[in-house]
């Protein structure tokens, strides 16, 4: 898919620079969706990826041979959201109707169920898993945030939200954030049922929250908006640090950014389908990328890895193309 082995060794061993940055493109494309891809994951330690579309299909890839190597139907209920639990075999999806039982982790092995989970009575709009534990939270439009166990159908936690949540993790699974209304709420995962420790402001940007999420080290967060903007934080002190703007999504349509592995950049689809990059600590923009594609681009970076990937209406790989990087060349 990217060259030789020896050559993507040497590729991951470069740290991420803009120069590296700007010299990324697509790498390898699937085009067999009927519909566009509404949400992906990668899984933290092995080199699969996963795919929701509305095509009502998940898909699993090995991302390290280019390969699909499957393809599950969700007819009857369809797919919206998904993710994948510590089990690489293993992923939690909600599903786009029967709002009753509106997650469910499925078994890819076998392509069965291995729990439903009942609570949500509307679109779930925002699903994150701690990485440490056998725990995640729910966010739905039907106003509330639910905290889960994997083991129960039933969940353990609810809190009432004044909006559209967007909800998250850190890495550490220490602390969950929920936002909504133009605010960042912090909540202490131990002790949840007393409210936010903290609130932080995202400078007057009331529209709705479409993803929130912190950077691998917990030091940053971003959160990205239904108006185009996504705003990065310090995740401590609650500094807004940077706010960029895109074009915005439609009303159907989630816009969604990722930090790089480091936390040094930001990535982004947009309304327009290009695909954006910044820089965290300037502020400005150090690349921008024109593509086919006319809706908003479901992004994910690769853990740990110089590649990121996009979702449409089909998915792309993308990585440096190493003959533009002169310090690269000059090693040959």
């Amino acid at each position: 898919m990217v060259g030789t082995q020896q050559e993507r060794e040497e590729k991951v061993s470069l740290e991420l620079t803009e120069e590296i940055l700007q010299s990324m493109e697509t790498g390898m494309v699937f085009r067999d969706y009927n519909g566009r891809i509404s949400s992906m994951d990668f899984h933290k330690t092995s080199s699969y990826l996963v795919t929701a579309s509305d095509d009502e299909s998940i898909r699993l890839y090995d991302v390290s041979g280019a390969a699909c190597l499957k393809a599950i139907n969700s007819k009857k209920y369809g797919v919206d959201l998904v993710c994948f639990t510590s089990d690489p075999t293993t992923v939690l999806y909600s599903s786009k109707n029967g709002w009753d039982e509106s997650l469910r982790l499925l078994s890819l092995n076998d392509n069965k169920y291995l729990r439903y989970f009942k609570g949500h009575h509307d679109r779930v709009v925002s699903l994150s898993l701690c990485s440490r534990k056998e725990c995640f939270i729910s966010g739905s439009l039907d106003r509330t945030v639910l905290l889960w166990d994997q083991r129960a159908e039933k969940c353990q936690g609810l809190l009432r939200v004044q909006g559209r949540p967007a909800a998250a993790y850190d890495d550490q699974g220490i602390v969950f954030a929920i936002a909504f209304g133009g605010y960042i709420r912090m909540f202490d995962s131990r002790k949840y049922e007393k409210g936010p420790f903290e609130i932080f402001s995202v400078g007057g940007d009331v529209s709705d929250a479409n993803v929130v999420k912190f950077s691998n080290d917990g030091r940053l967060m971003l959160l990205t908006t239904m108006d185009g903007y996504i705003h990065v934080l310090d995740s401590f002190r609650g500094t807004l640090l940077s706010t960029y703007n895109v074009k915005p999504v439609s009303i159907n349509s989630t816009l969604e950014a990722s930090f790089s592995p480091e936390g040094k950049f930001v990535v982004s689809g947009s309304g327009d389908g290009r695909v954006h990059a910044w820089s965290v600590r300037s502020g400005k923009e150090v690349a921008s990328w024109v593509t086919y594609e006319t809706e908003p681009h479901v992004i994910k970076w690769a853990p740990g890895s110089l590649m990121f990937a996009t979702g449409s209406s089909e998915l792309s790989f993308w990585i440096p193309d190493l003959s533009k990087l002169a310090a690269y060349v000059g090693r040959k």
